[in-house]
């Protein structure tokens, strides 16, 4: 037994307590130095002109107070980042929560065998590299000599450039998200699912419900948590997209794909204006947190 676990079994309740700080200090140091400070850092840096000369001295970058959030929204790019991430969100969120809970109740109801191995084939995009994931549509979205463009080929037709077209771009990087993230909303609702008694199935078959009655009324409604909850994290993390884009498209063309992380991530890092890239993301932030309460306040009701 450990000398901090001895004091705590010796020692009274503020013993105990000061035994629990004792092990928390290892994580506490860690969020505090890797997490915390940035943060903080961060949020200081968004009212300053922080750039690549004050990188050596930080407290020699100048306060200009609200000029980087003022400027954002003045910024024709940065609202077009910011209406192609809207676009990626309400497009590809219900398009990820409505396949996934189809998905599930597929497998959930309708697979009896090899049931582990489909659920093993729709999450494996989850923990695939994002690199691998991207070489994969690349090949599949070639114009020349991708797997569409074979099809295509085949019937005598020609396969557009999905990812050089500023109109099919952003779809093909929104399907892309969705076969990515499919299998994680598909666990949490297979879930939720077998988290719904069966006496409450079977009495509403012998009241007569059939299967999409019984979908509709029965299955739905006692999914909503789950609804809610696959429906917060699938849009903050699409709210936060960068890694489609990035690998992808680079944002191209002409900007069809930029998205508020990526000019986030060029302003920071390609041009070293550091105090602007930070004010962009507590925009982000704000925005993730108001999109949040206003998920939480439309669904949680219903679920009380």
């Amino acid at each position: 037994m450990s000398s901090v676990a001895r004091i705590a079994r010796r020692g009274g309740r503020g013993t105990r307590h000061l035994a629990g700080w004792l092990f928390s200090t290892p994580f506490l140091l860690f969020f505090t130095a890797f997490m915390a400070l940035p943060i903080v850092a961060t949020l200081v840096m968004s009212f300053t002109d922080f750039g690549l000369r004050n990188v050596t001295d930080p407290f020699s970058a100048e306060f200009i107070g609200l000029a980087n959030y003022t400027r954002l929204f003045s910024d024709e790019k940065f609202l077009r980042a910011l209406g192609n991430t809207v676009y990626f969100v309400a497009v590809g969120v219900p398009l990820t929560v409505l396949l996934g809970m189809g998905v599930a109740t597929l497998l959930n109801s309708g697979v009896d065998r090899m049931r582990t191995v489909f659920r093993m084939g729709f999450y494996a995009p989850v923990v695939t590299s994002i690199v691998a994931v991207a070489v994969v549509w690349r090949f599949v979205l070639d114009p020349a000599d991708g797997l569409i463009a074979g099809l295509a080929a085949e019937l005598g037709l020609t396969a557009p450039d999905f990812l050089g077209s500023s109109t099919l771009a952003m779809p093909s990087l929104i399907a892309m998200a969705v076969w990515r993230n499919l299998g994680t909303v598909m666990v949490l609702f297979l879930a939720g699912l077998q988290a719904i008694p069966g006496e409450v199935r079977e009495a509403a078959r012998l009241d007569g419900a059939g299967p999409w009655l019984e979908f509709r009324r029965i299955t739905v409604p006692l999914l909503r948590p789950t609804t809610l909850y696959a429906t917060v994290i699938t849009t903050i993390g699409y709210l936060n997209v960068f890694e489609e884009p990035f690998v992808m498209t680079q944002g191209g063309p002409s900007d069809s794909t930029l998205t508020v992380s990526l000019a986030m991530y060029r302003e920071g890092f390609d041009f070293f204006h550091m105090g602007y890239a930070s004010a962009m993301a507590y925009v982000l932030f704000v925005i993730i947190m108001a999109v949040t309460v206003l998920q939480l306040r439309l669904l949680r009701d219903k679920t009380s």
